[in-house]
């Protein structure tokens, strides 16, 4: 198969969703479909031996919820299908911002009964920023749910994006009969029973009779009426109004009972784009470019707990990447090569020797990369779009046991790179402070450090408010400010001048002081 052959069967996407909307649940069954999987887990946080494929880290089969970003690759149907499950959580949503600059389109769950949720809108916003292509598929149908007229409507408002149904259901809860596929135009029947799905029956014209054998008159009835209103009301369906991200088509199912997540699939997997140019500093690269390049969007500290290994997860964005082959770490600006990138299901890794744009490589690393590192086969080239935030929670961290200092200096430090949370050490104290944006980090931390470093820490509470970056042409004026404020300083990883602000008031009497100093929110300036 030619290279450009193989960029067009390629599908990147992640799945992105509110906390418990089933996004994992999807993943899973989306998975099983290719075969990737023989049995479907479950995310509860329960003593069920079976979790869920792509929560493998201790701590989320513990709590029953998704912490970092897994990358899952399959074949299906001649289509490489490569799939990002990220967390749900708004603790860790940074790590999902990162993920979906690695992505060329987007699946959004959303709880049929609860509606879109706060932390929808959030990622929502995202996928704006980046013009991603967006499907929504509206889960949970088997239980009592909204209309799905309301749920249209709410998915419009909330979401800021024109919405066209291609699947609609027939009930909901214990009346729930199955969903009639516009896209295809047939009808698939609920079985509660039955984990695999028969094919749909074809159902071309909706005043078949056939329908009112299927389902009974009332529910086709109902179903006729509502499929008429769908018509009038939404657009016709064009492959461009959702490529260019103005329109989201809506698919309706049951991850659990893997009911409409074939359709949502195969719809998908002829719709979505295939992998898209992607912006550096110099220039717009493209995809079907012959010269191989690419950027570090995740790292990943012990994914196999009994070797202290760090994965750096890699886009293809140009080229083809081949294993051993010298590559330029631009930042670094040295060559270096690859004995052994894998491809990813989860935590199971593989070899492999070559790889195309859209594609995830992961990279094994002993410290050399860090996220929004580029490289290429030559060309000095700076991927953009992966900033670390300004934190909203603060708190010091102390050793808990001065006999592993070393072990817990380490554990930090990868961590960080890691981009779970930032560390600042205060100029005026020494002392090491971690930002994160969710409370929920500062647990992760902790468990992490203990189970995989052997090192234990404490916090200790400090107040603050917010965190920027500084920068200003005004040496003079910025020396006086770092002086004035000398308790309130402090250098990030990198060495960068932090002003950690104590409140929202203290901060606007500083922007409004020292106007040629620049407070950035975002370490990308």
């Amino acid at each position: 198969m030619g290279f450009k052959e193989e960029i067009k069967r390629r599908r990147t996407f992640a799945i992105i969703s509110h906390p418990d909307a089933g996004k994992t649940t999807l993943t899973e069954k989306l998975l099983l479909f290719g075969g990737a999987i023989h049995v479907a887990g479950a995310v509860k946080s329960n003593k069920i031996k079976k979790t869920a494929t792509s929560d493998f880290m201790e701590i989320e089969k513990q709590r029953g919820i998704s912490v970092a970003t897994s990358v899952m690759g399959f074949e299906y149907d001649g289509y490489k299908v490569n799939i990002l499950d990220t967390p749900g959580h708004q603790d860790f949503a940074e790590d999902t911002f990162r993920t979906l600059t690695a992505v060329d389109s987007v699946i959004i769950a959303v709880d049929a009964a609860k509606g879109v949720e706060a932390q929808t809108r959030k990622l929502m916003e995202v996928c704006r920023m980046r013009n991603t292509p967006v499907i929504v598929f509206i889960n949970k149908m088997d239980r009592p749910s909204k209309d799905p007229f309301d749920l249209l409507d709410e998915v419009e408002e909330e979401l800021k994006i024109k919405v066209r149904p291609l699947s609609w259901p027939i009930g909901n809860g214990p009346d729930f009969k199955g969903v009639y596929n516009l896209f295809e135009k047939s009808l698939y029947l609920f079985d509660p029973g039955k984990q695999v799905v028969e094919e749909g029956v074809s159902i071309e014209d909706i005043n078949d009779n056939q329908l009112d054998t299927d389902i009974g008159e009332e529910s086709s009835e109902l179903l006729r009426e509502e499929l008429e209103l769908v018509e009038g009301v939404y657009p016709e369906f064009e492959m461009d109004s959702y490529r260019d991200a103005s329109v989201a088509p809506v698919f309706f199912g049951s991850a659990l009972n893997n009911f409409g997540v074939r359709e949502l699939l195969h719809c998908f997997l002829k719709i979505a784009p295939t992998p898209q140019p992607s912006q550096a500093e110099e220039r717009m690269v493209n995809a079907e470019e012959e010269k191989f390049s690419g950027f570090v969007f995740k790292i990943h500290a012990n994914m196999d707990p009994n070797h202290r290994n760090r994965l750096a997860f890699l886009k293809i964005c140009s080229g083809k990447f081949e294993r051993n082959t010298n590559y330029k770490h631009v930042r670094l600006g040295k060559n270096m090569k690859f004995s052994s990138p894998t491809a990813f299901m989860a935590d199971k890794k593989s070899i492999i020797d070559e790889a195309y744009p859209g594609d995830i490589v992961g990279l094994p690393d002993s410290g050399n990369f860090k996220i929004g590192d580029s490289v290429t086969q030559g060309e000095d080239l700076h991927y953009k779009g992966l900033p670390s935030f300004s934190p909203e929670l603060f708190r010091y961290i102390e050793n808990a046991d001065p006999m592993k200092s070393k072990q817990l200096a380490k554990g930090i430090d990868q961590l960080m790179d890691e981009g779970v949370a930032q560390l600042f050490t205060s100029q005026f104290n020494g002392r090491k402070v971690i930002g994160t944006v969710g409370a929920l980090q500062f647990e992760v931390i902790q468990y992490r450090l203990l189970h995989e470093y052997s090192a234990s820490c404490r916090y200790e509470p400090i107040n603050l408010y917010k965190a920027c970056w500084l920068k200003s042409d005004n040496k003079e004026q910025l020396d006086d400010f770092k002086k004035r404020k000398l308790q309130y300083m402090a250098k990030d990883k990198y060495g960068r001048d932090v002003f950690m602000a104590d409140s929202a008031y203290m901060l606007q009497l500083a922007q409004d002081n020292f106007k040629d100093i620049e407070f950035h929110f975002t370490s990308e300036f």
